[in-house]
């Protein structure tokens, strides 16, 4: 994907190598991983989609080029749809933190 979306940043980041930058954000109270992979997605700054995904390619591109899509009121309207949304935004420092790791 990543050479497909040439705009786009993909990192793969293992949460135990990582531990200390994540528990830097809010202490770590809101990076509840408990299944695997877990996917965190970013758009303009904005978390639009942190949770687990099932391993199959057509699944990720199609969850991705939908969240990729989104712009202005309609970004703006998908982050604040409801509290879980609304709550992911506490992982918005992690962006910078995961544009920090190598690329995959």
């Amino acid at each position: 994907m990543a050479q497909q979306f040439t705009d786009t940043a993909f990192r793969w980041i293992d949460i135990e190598d990582a531990a200390d930058e994540l528990n830097s954000i809010d202490g770590g109270t809101d990076m509840d991983i408990e299944n695997f992979p877990t996917l965190l997605i970013f758009n303009h700054g904005k978390v639009v989609f942190f949770g687990p995904m099932l391993p199959q390619p057509w699944l990720l591109e199609r969850t991705f080029n939908a969240l990729h899509a989104l712009s202005g009121d309609v970004l703006e309207n998908h982050i604040s749809a409801n509290a879980t949304h609304q709550q992911w935004q506490r992982l918005a420092p992690l962006h910078s933190i995961l544009l920090a790791h190598a690329p995959v």
